[in-house]
């Protein structure tokens, strides 16, 4: 098994915020068949052999992903692509 943990720091608004976030789950329901949904501020995901959860506070948004034990064998990958998306989902 493998963690990801990722923290973006951002300075939008809570309903931009909330909104960049949207677009992250819209994403990966489209590219990855995740099932996502939101519980407060936080946005659940999961899918067989992934589970994960993006909590929005007020200045940073707190990614962390649980792989499974195929799934880990392209834990790098996964933490770059992800990362670089965390970039340009949450600037200003």
């Amino acid at each position: 098994m493998a963690d990801i943990s990722i923290t973006q720091q951002h300075s939008l608004s809570d309903d931009a915020a909330r909104g960049a976030a949207q677009k992250v789950a819209d994403k990966l329901v489209r590219e990855y068949g995740l099932d996502c949904k939101w519980e407060g501020n936080i946005l659940r995901f999961e899918r067989s052999g992934v589970e994960g959860s993006l909590a929005l506070g007020e200045r940073q948004a707190a990614l962390r992903i649980k792989l499974g034990f195929l799934m880990s064998a392209f834990a790098p990958a996964i933490e770059q692509k992800v990362a670089e998306s965390m970039r340009k989902t949450f600037v200003s």
